[in-house]
């Protein structure tokens, strides 16, 4: 059996409500990243967790931290997220701080089948983030 964690981007998931949905659905369907796994395997979803924002000067140990929360319960393998392999500038530091610190678990960047391509995919999440967006402070000024 494979005890699995997903990673996620906190913008994508807290921001713009993605609810994991399609990373989900291709878990149970053994589609996209989950493909890889044998068939006869049994794959458990242990948890996800969003990433804790981009990182300040105590970003990359706030990261580890947070990631406790998976890594505490017996994980195989995390998959960053397509939100996190596509849009997050940290990636990589991610990776390798997991990496060093859990060298027994997995790092697997992707989850779900991929649709459209990366660049497309951007695209798309920056429009999202540019909408005009009214705010507590539009209430407070009653706009």
């Amino acid at each position: 059996m494979a005890r699995i964690g997903i990673l996620t981007c906190a913008n994508a998931t807290q921001d713009l409500g993605c609810s994991s949905v399609v990373c989900l659905a291709d878990l149970r369907k053994r589609q996209g990243a989950f493909a890889a796994y044998p068939a006869d395997q049994p794959l458990e979803l242990i948890g996800i967790m969003s990433c804790p924002g981009c990182p300040t000067l105590s970003g990359f140990d706030k990261f580890l931290q947070r990631l406790r929360g998976l890594t505490e319960f017996r994980l195989d393998a995390i998959h960053f997220a397509n939100c996190i392999k596509y849009l997050c500038p940290f990636k990589e530091k991610y990776s390798s701080l997991l990496r060093e610190t859990y060298p027994n678990i997995a790092v697997i960047l992707g989850t779900h089948a991929e649709h459209i391509t990366a660049e497309k995919f951007r695209e798309m999440v920056q429009g999202l983030f540019a909408q005009p967006r009214r705010t507590m402070i539009d209430a407070i000024l009653g706009r």
